[in-house]
């Protein structure tokens, strides 16, 4: 069970467009050091993986240096709670970003299924906004493959293997931002 466990998850993560890693790395790159902000969404473990990888724009990821400007939609309950019950679940993300972001920002929609409602409304307000667009997907990409500006799609229907390749993912943006911010050596 585990070797293949690990085998499925070796050859997801071989399997990743790292030409579609690249680009969405260096437009966050480009966003941040021209003062913009990163926004993540997502719903259970990927409301996790937004979170997670706020903290590590925020605070650091192996490097001392200035915080980098990361807001993840998925953290205020109070906020969450108020929308859902006002305007409905699918507007908890999109609502969030009419009060924070600006154009030239970013969007990062983080969804296994590439179906999930708030987050396509999330985008939708985005694109209507100059607001520059990612999703990271898995099973078939969903609808959000085909409205975000790029998407890195997991080709697995395996939540758990999607979600590994997304940590990664995001790690990788990490260290590519963390790297490269200061020095702009794109």
């Amino acid at each position: 069970m585990w070797t293949s466990i690990i085998n499925e998850h070796l050859d997801i993560i071989k399997s990743l467009d790292s030409g579609k890693i690249m680009t969405a790395a260096v437009v966050l790159l480009k966003a941040l050091a021209n003062n913009h902000k990163v926004f993540i969404c997502g719903n259970g473990g990927s409301a996790a993986d937004a979170q997670h990888f706020a903290a590590e724009l925020i605070g650091r990821f192996e490097s001392e240096r200035r915080s980098i400007p990361a807001i993840a939609l998925t953290t205020d309950t109070s906020i969450i709670t108020s929308i859902a019950n006002d305007y409905g679940y699918e507007q908890i993300f999109s609502r969030q970003l009419d009060g924070l972001a600006n154009p030239n920002d970013i969007l990062i929609g983080i969804s296994t299924s590439g179906n999930s409602r708030n987050i396509i409304n999330a985008v939708d307000f985005a694109k209507n906004n100059a607001i520059y667009t990612i999703g990271l997907l898995g099973s078939n990409g969903g609808s959000l493959s085909n409205i975000v500006d790029t998407s890195i799609i997991v080709n697995s229907y395996h939540t758990a293997r999607i979600q590994e390749a997304h940590i990664l993912i995001l790690h990788y943006w990490a260290y590519y931002i963390e790297k490269y911010i200061f020095e702009m050596k794109l």
